[in-house]
């Protein structure tokens, strides 16, 4: 899972590809369709596209005579599931330092004194 998911996190470092996965993520494009709002061939977007296979974040079918590239959700899943697990621990380390925080606000209390 670690090497699958650095491989995730690593082809989506580059600002174009994360671009791409946006794009995906509202339908299914073609090549070509995806290579038009950038100022490169058509060689480097399938570069491009071929780091995201690896990682398992895109898959090409055939329909015809295009290729369409297709968003694999899951994917986001395994990376959510990961984000998740330190998203709880970062939490419980704020909640435990916002107690010693309120304590250390609140001062010693006295003996005898009720706070």
């Amino acid at each position: 899972m670690a090497d699958r998911l650095s491989k995730v996190f690593a082809a989506l470092a580059d600002p174009t590809r994360r671009d791409m996965v946006a794009r995906l993520a509202v339908g299914d494009a073609t090549v070509s369709q995806l290579a038009e709002p950038y100022d490169v061939s058509i060689q480097a977007v399938s570069k491009h596209l071929k780091v995201l296979e690896d990682a398992g974040l895109v898959t090409r079918s055939r329909e015809a005579q295009t290729r369409p590239v297709h968003l694999e959700a899951e994917v986001f899943d395994l990376m959510t599931k990961w984000i998740e697990r330190y998203r709880r621990q970062a939490e419980e380390r704020y909640r435990r330092l916002d107690a010693v925080l309120a304590d250390m606000q609140d001062g010693p209390t006295e003996k005898g004194q009720v706070s």
